[in-house]
């Protein structure tokens, strides 16, 4: 069964290609896709694994292993939570009282 993963604390210096290599030996891994900051390009330590078949048997042999010199975290992913682009100057409005995000999103 298809599972995507979510690994954290991973080293700055961790490829793609080593985090694939590593996860193929639990099963057949699909994408794997490390999250950079969008203005450096410098890897913000965390990742994700899509797998075709051994996403559990992942989880069970690598949560809480050394990697890189760090103990990663590796749990199945959740579902990406919906998220707005409001900025500060949004909340506020000249003559009435500042708003909650959760104001403005109603």
């Amino acid at each position: 069964m298809r599972k995507k993963l979510y690994v954290e604390n991973l080293s700055f210096e961790t490829t793609e290609t080593e985090l694939k290599e590593l996860f193929t030996q639990s099963g057949l891994v699909e994408t794997v896709r490390i999250i950079t900051d969008r203005d450096t390009g410098r890897s913000k330590g965390f990742g994700f694994v899509e797998m075709q078949e051994g996403g559990d048997k992942a989880i069970a042999e690598m949560n809480g292993k050394d990697f890189n010199g760090r103990a990663r975290t590796v749990n199945e992913a959740r579902p990406m939570a919906f998220r707005t682009r409001l900025s500060q100057a949004d909340l506020f409005t000249s003559g009435e009282p500042s708003r909650s995000i959760g104001d403005l999103l109603q």
